[in-house]
């Protein structure tokens, strides 16, 4: 513990910038990895999932990340849900250079009710591809949407927001009852976000299928300048990992997916992540540099249109290449940005290990 002053003490945490992998006595061929993953009735043939943002995921982008073998999660208060056609409006936005102009017109647009049709619509669109389909919805709407999510046939239902608790308690309106509503939901659900142990403890105990780490959108909101509020991730990962164990011997044998959400914008970030507990990752920012990302090259999180307290701005990026080539390469640049699959595979390689659960015990060490 850190003394700050006299009256209070403090824990020291780490971020991904913090720590580095130590690799092992042994290595393996590249073909000797499997990074495939597993959660509930599906598998996955790599632990990546599309951060449910209008920037990243719109059908199109959801199916091609399916299509390629992760899962795109849909945003299901975004624009897409709200107009039947929002290009002319994403087109709008990305020729808007002044941030205050950019964040003002943003509240204005997000500001059209969410249509429970378009929800159907979009989740038909993802599900005739034939690939998964997942959905994410604040809890501040789930009980008004639930229902058209489940009945639109979804594979996995994201409940995702900044902090997400087990027990939220207000005196002037009905809080969501996470364990009663996944309880009555016939689809596994993700929820989070998620920062320590005891959080991640009680989300846990609400029946949930995986849960978020961070507090997402790592890349493009500023929640700690505003509100004062982060948790850096290598710690966080650690605390919810032990909560991930206790929980399973608790539970009798009921494994609980983490799944980190946040502060991932190179692929060495991804590896750190696994390494720190993991078993999946959450990334936007990464897949916002994709010639088909529907941002234009910006990138955006719901903090940053919130109606009265917008904690972000739009990032611009350059846009490297396809979603494909992001993800699985090959990479024409040296930064981390390209070919994240691929990178993930020669990190598990570099170290000796042939799988991410076996990577999960990989050794770390701290910067000084």
């Amino acid at each position: 513990m850190i003394e700050i002053g006299r009256s209070k003490r403090a824990v020291e945490v780490f971020g991904f910038d913090d720590i580095a992998i130590v690799p092992t006595r042994r290595t393996r061929g590249l073909e000797e990895v499997n990074l495939s993953w597993r959660i509930d009735a599906l598998t996955f043939d790599f632990p990546i999932l599309a951060a449910p943002m209008d920037s990243v995921m719109s059908p199109d982008t959801a199916i091609t990340v399916g299509k390629l073998g992760g899962l795109g999660v849909l945003n299901l208060e975004g624009l897409w849900t709200r107009y039947a056609d929002p290009e002319p409006l994403l087109d709008e936005l990305s020729r808007i250079d002044d941030q205050l102009a950019a964040t003002r017109r943003m509240q204005e647009i997000y500001a059209e009710p969410i249509k429970a049709e378009l929800i159907t619509e979009r989740m038909r669109q993802v599900r005739e591809a034939g690939v998964p389909v997942a959905g994410s919805l604040s809890p501040q709407t789930c009980a008004e949407f639930a229902a058209v999510v489940e009945k639109a046939g979804v594979d996995f239902f994201v409940i995702r927001g900044t902090t997400v608790s087990a027990e939220h308690v207000s005196s002037v309106s009905e809080p969501l009852n996470l364990k009663k509503f996944i309880y009555e939901l016939d689809v596994p659900v993700i929820v989070g976000g998620c920062a320590t142990y005891q959080s991640a403890l009680h989300l846990m105990r609400t029946g949930a299928a995986g849960v978020l780490v961070g507090f997402g959108g790592g890349a493009t909101k500023r929640t700690r300048n505003v509100l004062g509020v982060e948790v850096p991730m290598a710690s966080a990962l650690a605390d919810v990992a032990e909560a991930r164990r206790d929980y399973l011997d608790e539970s009798g044998g009921r494994y609980v997916h983490v799944i980190a959400d946040g502060a991932l914008g190179r692929s060495g970030d991804i590896t750190k992540a696994l390494a720190c507990g993991a078993d999946a990752v959450m990334v936007g920012s990464p897949l916002a540099r994709a010639t088909e990302a529907p941002g234009r090259g910006y990138h955006w999180g719901p903090e940053a249109w919130h109606p009265t307290l917008p904690r972000g701005e739009r990032v611009k990026f350059s846009r490297v290449g396809s979603l494909e080539e992001i993800l699985l390469g090959p990479s024409h640049v040296a930064d981390g940005t390209m070919n994240l699959v691929g990178a993930l595979r020669r990190a598990l390689a570099t170290t000796g290990y042939s799988d991410v659960k076996e990577f999960q015990r990989v050794e770390i060490v701290v910067h000084q």
